[in-house]
Formats: structure tokens, sequence, C-alpha cells
């Protein structure tokens, strides 16, 4: 007898056998406006690996001050960087997740989810689950490893299991910003783009996110890893632009606590204060271009630049959704599919 002449008549169909991946990355505001942003703000702002201090402290600094003087300041970065389609992160990682679809075909499905905002990685692991994937990949899109992301990333995914009884197997994509495809990938692109500018650029300047220092003396390995990546691409570019000089800055300071050194913003004065005219400047550590790229970077860095005395100023594009960024992305996560397509 086969099993579906035992099954009730009203027994639901239910999808089985799938294999699912979930690309995931930071988030973003519905809209350029204060309200948006305010939403926003307080629920990224108010995760406990985003800032580390008891909340009865920071909660009324939080709702008290913040948000109601950093909303509509924001909202105006936002309004430089908006696009047709979103938000620049929204709409790249949603042309990410439909490129990683169309390269994998009916091996898997693909869908992507933000940490703080929509769409949110519960309501996406629900669907994923409900289209009968049995065996889920979850991929931070963080090449570094920072408890502020990766591990609030595994926080979502934990609080989602906690909350559910059907469950599939779970695997994670580990931090990628060391591997050698990695690497290969961003020298190529990198070079390519320093190439098609006007100007032979004196400083390539790599630029992360920054992250209080009291961070790396509690053991969290992201300065470590952002280190290990320039290292790497110091010993790529010596070969091939052997009289550009690399340099390590880190951006997105918030609050009066000591931060990751260099600031970024400090590093492109000092640079023109010594008579540097001509940089570069890329984010390796973002898998797409953000509000931290396009508008902090590429629109307030080149001001400062400029402004103390540098001529010559290019934003180089995160790998995105380009082929390049595609083929590395792919290769990352057929390698932890591995066994399961």
């Amino acid at each position: 007898m086969s099993s579906s002449a035992i099954l009730p008549a009203d027994h639901p169909t239910i999808a089985t056998g799938k294999v699912g991946v979930l690309l995931v990355n930071l988030g973003t505001p519905d809209a350029p406006d204060a309200g948006a942003v305010r939403r926003y703000l307080a629920e990224f702002l108010s995760d406990k690996r985003v800032v580390e201090i008891p909340s009865l402290v920071w909660q009324p600094i939080l709702r008290g001050i913040i948000l109601r003087t950093r909303p509509q300041k924001s909202a105006h970065a936002y309004q430089q960087v908006w696009t047709p389609e979103g938000s620049p992160l929204a709409a790249i990682t949603a042309a990410q997740a439909r490129a990683l679809q169309g390269r994998l075909g009916d091996a898997a499905i693909v869908r992507h989810a933000m940490r703080y905002g929509k769409p949110a990685v519960a309501g996406e692991l629900d669907a994923l689950i409900e289209a009968g994937c049995e065996r889920i990949l979850v991929a931070p899109l963080y090449p570094q490893y920072c408890a502020a992301t990766t591990a609030s990333v595994l926080d979502a995914m934990a609080d989602w299991i906690k909350a559910r009884r059907r469950l599939p197997a779970l695997r994670t994509l580990p931090p990628y910003g060391d591997d050698a495809q990695t690497i290969a990938t961003l020298h190529t692109d990198l070079s390519r783009q320093i190439a098609a500018l006007d100007f032979d650029p004196e400083v390539l300047l790599l630029s992360y996110h920054g992250m209080p220092e009291r961070t790396l003396f509690l053991g969290d390995p992201y300065h470590c890893h952002c280190r290990k990546m320039s290292r790497l691409l110091g010993d790529a570019f010596a070969t091939s632009h052997p009289g550009m000089r690399l340099v390590t800055s880190f951006q997105s300071r918030f609050g009066r606590a000591k931060w990751l050194e260099p600031a970024t913003d400090t590093v492109l004065l000092e640079e023109a204060g010594r008579g540097t005219k001509k940089v570069a400047i890329a984010a390796p550590g973002f898998s797409a271009d953000c509000l931290e790229t396009l508008e902090e970077l590429a629109i307030r860095g080149k001001e400062d630049f400029i402004g103390a005395g540098g001529t010559h100023f290019a934003a180089l594009a995160c790998l995105n959704a380009g082929d390049a960024g595609m083929d590395l992305l792919e290769s990352l996560v057929r390698r932890e599919l591995a066994g399961w397509i």
C-alpha cells in the first residue's frame, strides 16, 4: 500500500525535500524620512550585541536623546543615496539573491533578509520552510566576524529556532575575509576600478566599519580579521601597484567611547596635510554599497579630503551583484552546501 493511501482525505499538502539559502545583511529604513529612520534605529540600537550598555542605563539615553535628534540627520544622509528601488543596501541584497538563485537553479531556493528592518530573518526562514526546505544555509554577508554583526544574525536565527516547532537542518556561512578567492576577487575588481580612473592613486585607503576598542580587548576577533584582510590585499597590490600605498582605517564612530583607530576621517585629513593629492578609498568589509560607503565615504570623505588640500578622490564600489562578486558568493555558498546539493 502506498503512503498516500493511508493519509486522511483532508491531510494538508506539505512541501519537503528542498534546500534553502538565506542571505542576510544588516538592514535599512523603509524610507528616507525621520519616522522610518527612527523605527530602524530603535531596533538596531536596542540590540545588546550592538550597544553593550545595560538597558536600564542605555534605553533612557536612546529614547530620550538619540531617537529625538539623530533620525533627522540620518534621514538627510539617506536622501542623498536613495534610489528608485529604495535603499541601496536593500536593492543590492535583493539583486544578489536573484542572481544567486539564477546560478543555483533548482538546486536550492534563495531568499534574503535584513537583520534589522524588512524582510525580517524569522519571516524569511518561515517562507523557506513553507517552500519545503528541510536544509537551510544562513549566510551573513559579512567577510569579517564581529559579535555586533555575524553573532547578531545567529541570535536572530536562535530566536526563530526557539519559537518554532518544525525545524530544518541548519548551517551558517563562516567569515570569509581571508579566503584566497575573496582576496583574489577584491584585488582584481579594485584593480579594474583603479585602472578606469583618470588619475593614479598615491594611496588606496581600506576603510572598515569601526567598533568600540573595548570589543577587541574583550576577545572579539573583528579587528584582527580586518587587519589580516588588509595585509593579504597589501601583498597582492605590492606586486600589481608597487607605487601605491595601502592604508587601513575604521569609519562610523558613534558616541564618546574610544573606537578602533585610525579613524577614516582623520586619516583623510592627515594624508592631505602631509601632501598626498590623490586617494582612492574602498570598503572591503562591506559586501554591498550602503549609506556608509555611498554617503559617508563617497560624499563626506571626498569633502574632507578635497577641503584639506587633496586634488583627486575616488570611492570604489563594493562587489555588489556584479559578475565578480557573484562568482565569489556562488563559490562560497556551493562550498557550504557540499553534501546537500
